[in-house]
């Protein structure tokens, strides 16, 4: 195991984050969760899935109910996005 090096997540690259699932919480709304592979996700942010073309702002971005000022490459968030319900994003979407 020493002799293994971890691999290299660019975070230079457009954000691909697909999703594990996602969950309606009551009082913060949708929470869309999954690994970013590439890029960097960060509050402010809008963001479309894909393949259901839905554009929405990230409100918030936690890992591990700690809030976080960016995700990066590995990282397992969850993400609090404005005005899309639980309905218009799934499991599998980028």
């Amino acid at each position: 195991l020493d002799y293994i090096l971890p691999p290299t997540r660019p975070n230079d690259k457009p954000l691909r984050l697909p999703l594990q699932d996602v969950y309606k919480i009551d009082g913060i709304g949708t929470v869309p969760v999954g690994r970013v592979e590439t890029g960097v996700l960060k509050p402010g942010m809008v963001v479309t899935f894909a393949p259901v073309n839905v554009t929405t702002e990230v409100k918030s971005v936690e890992m591990h109910h700690e809030a976080l000022s960016e995700a990066l490459p590995g990282d397992n968030v969850g993400f609090n996005v404005k005005n899309v319900s639980v309905k218009d994003v799934r499991r599998g979407n980028v």
